[in-house]
């Protein structure tokens, strides 16, 4: 008997594993993957102690991702939800509202998790649910600390509602995310082993020192370096977020702004990486695509010049590449190759507003 029992454990990826795992797909951010690979772990072996209907003192590892636009906060934890093979959705944290008021309950999260797992509520009950935006429901309110004074139905009441879903308790969430006004279609779903990775940019806080300013001119890049602070719960709660919801997010990560050569990697390394979806596009119009080293860094630093990060290298190059992107099917059989003077020609005058990032 004890051995059948063995044969249904299954071996839990170390965090080695899924650091190594991560690595492939993230560049960068080593201190992010490291935290979130070892958070991962104590999340698995958790879920196996209750498989296993063994008494277990682990608690719930969610995580905070503070870091910069396009620096991989999404992408570490879209990731990470394919390692450990669980379902997994992104939620915007601004769409929600405190309960009885026009918008989405915070329960709803549940369903787009539910819909995600194919309405298992077996596989939704260890799945990975990403909250991003949660910089947006700090407290926008700076009254009684109780909560008295002004409703702040978008920041504060939103931060409360989700306490109970971070800590882990039994909730009634409907079937159908797209009719969840429809009391009557509601399964119950125990949020003890979801996991729930919030992040935000909490771009007020600048990283920089206790509200100093950024040091400019000849040299600023080290200094920067030298002055770069970790972000503090103070300054967290400050900033407006409720202790409470900070204490049930106990594994808190910094991801720093990706400079010029991890953006470089960024597009070419990755098995998934734009420059190999786009070449893999064009292969099908028989045409073998070549970028020059200059090109990739001319994009790369307009990225970084402009503050897109990793994220906005793809509406980049789609720009850039539009017109041959039109005429690929009249240009079969072809060998193209990009340099730098093409992509500055593209870039020159280009609004980023005109990116969608």
């Amino acid at each position: 008997m004890e051995s059948s029992v063995r044969r249904e454990e299954e071996p839990v990826l170390t965090p080695r594993q899924i650091f190594e795992r991560l690595d492939r797909y993230v560049i960068g951010q080593e201190e992010a993957k490291r935290a979130v690979a070892i958070a991962a772990h104590n999340h698995l072996k958790r879920i196996q102690a209750r498989r296993m209907r063994r008494g277990s003192l682990i608690k719930k590892s969610n995580i905070l991702l503070i870091g910069p636009t396009g620096s991989g906060k999404t992408h570490i934890a879209r990731n990470l939800a394919e390692i450990l093979s669980v379902p997994f959705t992104t939620v915007d944290a601004t769409e929600y509202t405190e309960a009885g008021y026009y918008g989405k309950d915070v329960e709803v999260m549940i369903s787009d998790l539910l819909f995600k797992a194919n309405h298992s509520v077996e596989d939704t009950q260890r799945g990975i649910i990403f909250v991003d935006e949660v910089d947006k429901i700090a407290r926008r309110t700076q009254g009684a600390r109780n909560g008295a004074g002004s409703r702040d139905i978008g920041g504060e009441g939103v931060q409360q509602a989700l306490l109970k879903l971070l800590e882990g308790r039994e909730v009634f969430v409907p079937m159908n995310v797209t009719q969840a006004w429809n009391k009557s279609d509601f399964v119950q779903i125990d949020t003890k082993d979801i996991l729930f990775i919030c992040a935000g940019t909490f771009s007020d806080l600048h990283d920089y020192g206790d509200g100093g300013s950024r040091p400019l001119g000849f040299g600023a890049e080290e200094a920067v370096r030298r002055v770069q602070k970790r972000i503090s719960v103070k300054q967290l709660v400050d900033f407006g977020m409720l202790a409470e919801f900070l204490g049930r997010l106990p594994v808190m990560v910094q991801l720093h702004a990706l400079g010029e050569q991890d953006l470089l990697r960024v597009l070419t390394e990755p098995p998934d990486s734009v420059l190999r979806e786009l070449r893999e596009l064009l292969s099908y119009d028989e045409i073998e695509l070549d970028f020059t080293e200059e090109a990739l860094r001319a994009v790369v630093r307009f990225s970084a010049e402009k503050g897109l990060g990793a994220r906005g290298l793809r509406s980049i190059l789609e720009h850039v590449m539009a017109d041959v992107m039109f005429d690929a099917p009249e240009l079969r059989r072809r060998r193209l190759t990009v340099d730098a003077d093409f992509v500055r020609g593209r870039l020159a005058g280009l609004d980023t507003a005109q990116l969608s990032v």
